[in-house]
């Protein structure tokens, strides 16, 4: 008995052999057998191929699954009834018959004379006198053997001849036979109390049918032997020790599968060959996960390096190949302002300033005196202030005659483009 995105479990089908609807068939009783079914589905793998299992169990019984209670019956052999022959009429010696042919019996009385006292019997057909002969009664009438059995007597299916009062009537869905008669089309065998199977109007005994009808086991080519389990996966049937891992040749019997390249593995051999493994802890990922640079993560495993808190749905920043919480991040790695000293950072890219050795966020880059943007502007650095030209020039009014100006020098920058 079977992985991306979701994978179902899936079971394989047992089922009893139809033996294309054909039956097995015993002359003296057909016995009726319970079906057993087993049917589930569920789901496992968000991210693998889709398991499946073998599919419905049922039995295999030599008469398959659409069987009937049909009985080849003996027709009992007819109990005659002599009439004395002395002249006296008496009486017949047995006053019950058994009638063949399905006739129900019946209590019989002889017919009597009102001559003399004495009883008359002649056969209802010929008008013979039975007197001292075997006759039978049939719906109280009697009949010497010929004409009853030219009148009543059922025709043999094999030899086309009368089955007369003296041979055992064997019937089979309103066919007739003589016991001699009932044999395998094939090898000949008599079929009188053994299985058989009748196809197309003919008679088989249990061999025979095997070799021409029966279904056979896909892997070895047998075939299903009565009371055996059948396995049907994807148009093609088993025994239960034929379907097997295509890896460890164990029997999956009832157990979960997964197909792979039109071959069958267990669930074990296929998480050691070719499931997906979690980055971190090595183990197979059932269910969910996320991938991060094409490597698979379990979501519980794909962690912040420092805090260890999950990253999974949230942003995270990487450093040389670890990832790490924006916090954690900006706390370790992050350039700080030099006017606010907080860590310059943001979601997708942060626009910022750099001079030197300083960094400024974008809003914090602004004159020291009036607090307007620098930002695409010239500046001027006072120690470790900056100052914007405007006020630059007010304050060398004043000192114009100082050789401090000189060493102010005239400074514009571009910016630059930070990323996580």
């Amino acid at each position: 008995m079977a992985y991306t995105t979701t994978s179902s479990h899936q079971r394989p089908t047992y089922s009893g052999s139809s033996r294309d609807n054909y039956q097995y068939q015993k002359p003296t009783y057909s016995q009726q057998q319970p079906s057993y079914s087993f049917a589930q589905e569920r789901h496992i793998y968000e991210e693998q191929p889709h398991y499946t299992n073998a599919q419905t169990i049922s039995r295999q019984y030599p008469d398959g699954d659409n069987r009937r209670n049909d009985r080849v019956q003996y027709h009992v052999k007819v109990n005659v009834t002599y009439s004395s022959g002395d002249g006296d009429f008496n009486r017949s010696t047995s006053t019950t018959t058994k009638i063949a042919n399905g006739h129900t019996p019946y209590q019989y009385e002889p017919y009597r004379s009102s001559s003399a006292g004495r009883d008359k019997i002649s056969c209802h057909n010929c008008d013979r006198n039975l007197a001292g002969s075997r006759y039978i009664l049939k719906d109280d009438r009697p009949y010497c053997i010929k004409c009853y059995e030219d009148r009543f007597a059922n025709t043999c299916d094999e030899c086309r001849r009368k089955i007369g009062t003296d041979s055992k009537d064997l019937s089979y869905r309103d066919r007739h036979w003589h016991e001699k008669c009932f044999f395998c089309s094939m090898c000949k065998t008599p079929l009188v109390d053994k299985p058989f199977a009748c196809i197309n109007e003919k008679l088989y005994c249990g061999e025979c049918y095997n070799q021409q009808f029966a279904t056979r086991c896909d892997k070895c080519h047998q075939i299903f032997r009565p009371g055996t389990k059948k396995l049907e996966y994807r148009g093609q049937q088993f025994h239960e020790h034929c379907f097997t891992c295509y890896s460890c040749s164990q029997p999956i019997g009832t157990k979960s599968f997964i197909p792979r390249d039109q071959k069958s593995y267990c669930i074990p051999c296929y998480e050691q060959h070719f499931a997906t493994k979690c980055t971190g802890c090595l183990k197979v990922i059932s269910q969910g996960g996320v991938t991060y640079k094409d490597q698979p993560w379990h979501r519980e495993c794909f962690t912040c390096t420092n805090c260890k808190n999950s990253l999974a749905s949230q942003r995270f920043t990487a450093r040389d190949g670890h990832p790490y919480c924006s916090d954690c991040f900006a706390r370790l790695f992050a350039k700080r302002c030099f006017a606010c000293a907080k860590p310059i950072t943001g979601v997708g890219g942060t626009r910022y300033i750099s001079f030197e050795d300083r960094h400024w966020h974008n809003d914090c880059f602004a004159c020291q005196r009036c607090r307007s943007s620098l930002v695409g502007r010239g500046f001027l650095t006072e120690g470790p202030n900056i100052i914007c030209p405007d006020c630059g020039k007010r304050e060398s009014s004043y000192e114009r005659d100082n050789n401090d100006y000189a060493t102010r020098h005239r400074t514009v920058i571009s910016y630059h483009h930070r990323t996580n």
